[in-house]
């Protein structure tokens, strides 16, 4: 994966991160995600024949690390509840020198992760918002409780499936009371807990900036309590801004896509279900990849597709978010991943 293979956007930045998602699916309704009033009963998910096979998602793999990406994410809705997702993984566990994590809500991540680890995955990120039942039960809105969470997040550390980390979104009136909490209760683990502000993602969730709690308030509320001191990021690119403990405990991490925007050093491209590149987790459409994959186009001409769409790149949303920018028709995270 050679350097003089990566491809760049108008500003200058390499596609290096692909986010696959897997499945439209998912087993919770969280609220900032799949809310039940959007995704109820009768919502229609896509037909099984309109997903990319394994084999075409491990074909796009492939030549998205021939154009310089040396990490990809598996992604959902919940990617665990794609049948037989290890045979994918096994697949692209096959590609040399790439750095294979999922992300998932952990409601099977207990049965799964020794199987998962056999097949070739490195780490987890595991979507945990609080670790008290009756709010996360509200945010998932299925009533799944947050032990079971818990025991998906420790059986993914004795398979290996590390350093685990562990995403908490924070909405204001709702969970922003339990992240002391949280960073008390994973401190002193191998674990890494990061807060993520509450994003506009989709236009489903309601999204109002007054929701968000900074990323500096978060910071503040813990380093109150157990004092901090930041850290730098471990490669170029990291959307988390690093804290660490001062007594050596640990870290913590702070995505703060809303309020200390990072459009500038975004490396990420994303893959819907149905095989559409999109080339920013804010935007309005994507290009279609499955039609080429089906209709027998070479290796070749799928990676010049792939290139002229990232070399027009010029996504910036979270740098230019403005009252009208908010109100867009943006895809939603359950098809595009988080």
């Amino acid at each position: 994966m050679a350097d003089s293979n990566a491809i760049l956007d108008i500003f200058g930045r390499a596609v290096r991160d692909l986010r696959i998602s897997v499945t439209d699916r998912c087993n919770f309704r969280c609220v900032y995600c799949m809310p039940k009033e959007v995704f109820g009963r009768d919502y229609q998910f896509l037909e099984r024949s309109e997903l990319l096979s394994f084999e075409e998602i491990e074909r796009l793999a492939r030549i998205f690390v021939n154009l310089g990406v040396q990490k990809i994410r598996l992604t959902g809705g919940e990617p665990l509840v794609r049948r037989n997702i290890e045979h994918l993984i096994a697949k692209l566990a096959s590609i040399e020198g790439l750095d294979l994590t999922l992300t998932t809500n952990g409601s099977i991540l207990d049965k799964k992760a020794a199987g998962l680890k056999a097949a070739g995955l490195q780490r987890v990120t595991v979507s945990l918002d609080s670790l008290e039942d009756e709010v996360f039960m509200a945010m998932n809105d299925v009533n799944f409780p947050v032990q079971r969470v818990l025991a998906g997040i420790e059986a993914a550390g004795r398979a290996g499936l590390t350093p685990v980390k562990i995403n908490a979104v924070i909405k204001r009136g709702l969970n922003e009371a339990g992240v002391v909490d949280m960073a008390r209760h994973f401190k002193g683990t191998s674990h890494i807990l990061r807060f993520i502000e509450y994003m506009d993602v989709g236009h489903s969730n309601g999204w109002k900036m007054d929701d968000v709690v900074p990323a500096r308030e978060i910071i503040s509320m813990i380093d109150a309590e157990m004092p901090l001191e930041p850290l730098e990021p471990n490669y170029p690119g990291e959307v988390a801004n690093r804290w660490r403990y001062l007594d050596g405990s640990g870290e913590i991490g702070v995505i703060a896509s809303v309020t200390q925007a990072f459009c500038g050093t975004c490396t990420r491209a994303r893959i819907s279900v149905e095989g559409s590149l999109f080339t920013c987790l804010f935007s309005t459409g994507g290009t279609d990849l499955r039609t080429a994959l089906r209709s027998g186009a070479p290796d070749s001409v799928i990676a010049d597709l792939i290139t002229s769409v990232w070399g027009a790149r010029r996504d910036r949303y979270s740098e230019i978010r403005t009252s009208e920018t908010v109100g867009l028709p943006k895809v939603e995270m359950s098809y595009i991943g988080g």
